[in-house]
């Protein structure tokens, strides 16, 4: 696993999206797993930056990790009365970039069938190759996506309830800024799994700010558990990348050891 420490949010998000440049420059028909909430929009904001120098995404294939049960898309609602992930999707990155549009999935709220169409999401990753990179956060019980905590780690694409935390902190961040009453939040999701994220050939893993250390430090270098899903980042079979802003790293008790790592890779290339 790499750690890599930068000074702040802005140099943790260019660091992070230099990262998925490289994927797509070497490999334009790559598969991307992309994230929402407040950490990657500056990751996001970097990419349509490089978009507009010439990074190509019309080859590119992108599998969004969640999306809220009973909520879709409407390009006629603002922005602020349309919380569904992926109107934040389309918002933040697809409409600045030359994605094609059959080739963003982002899991369906409004289906009719959510369980068999969460059987169809898993299969359409399968069917695209597979995920080359997977974005991920860390929310502040260190889930990852909707996998609340006690969620299995070998879980797949399913219909999650959400937990007290996680409702408090999305109603913070996006419901409460578009005067919609807590009750009325959805209740439930559709999320990838822990299993499905295990599968991607390389996990990149953001988080800054100080809210975030102590969550960060259990979920890098304390016990893999089912309580924090996001420790499952210790089990990830291929290449696993960690991006922090200098407070989310500031219980780590490596960290010195991160960077020295980090420095010895700069200076040998590797």
């Amino acid at each position: 696993m790499d750690v890599i420490v930068r000074e702040n949010y802005n140099e943790m998000s260019k660091y992070a999206a230099k990262l998925i440049a490289e994927l797509v420059k070497s490999k334009p028909n790559c598969v991307l797993g992309l994230a929402t909430g407040s950490t990657p929009i500056g990751t996001y904001k970097e990419l349509i930056g490089m978009h507009k120098e010439g990074l190509d995404f019309s080859s590119v294939k992108t599998f969004n990790l969640d999306e809220y049960l009973g909520v879709g898309i409407d390009l006629k609602k603002p922005y602020n009365q349309d919380q569904s992930y992926a109107r934040f999707m389309y918002e933040e990155l697809f409409k600045h970039v030359n994605i094609k549009k059959e080739n963003t999935h982002v899991p369906d709220g409004l289906a009719i069938e959510p369980e068999k169409h969460c059987q169809w999401y898993e299969e359409e990753i399968k069917r695209a190759g597979g995920i080359d990179l997977q974005l991920l956060g860390i929310g502040g019980d260190g889930h990852w996506a909707f996998n609340e905590p006690g969620s299995s780690l070998s879980s797949r694409t399913r219909v999650e309830a959400l937990n007290k935390q996680t409702l408090d902190d999305n109603y913070e961040s996006f419901y409460k800024k578009a005067g919609i009453k807590k009750e009325e939040m959805p209740h439930f999701a559709i999320t990838m799994g822990i299993g499905t994220i295990l599968e991607s050939r390389h996990a990149l893993m953001i988080a800054n700010g100080k809210k975030k250390a102590e969550v960060v430090a259990k979920a890098l270098e304390g016990a893999i558990t089912s309580q924090i899903t996001s420790s499952a980042i210790q089990l990830h079979p291929g290449k696993t990348t960690v991006v922090l802003d200098e407070e989310a790293a500031a219980k780590l008790k490596n960290i010195e050891h991160y960077k020295h790592v980090e420095g010895l890779k700069e200076e040998y290339k590797l």
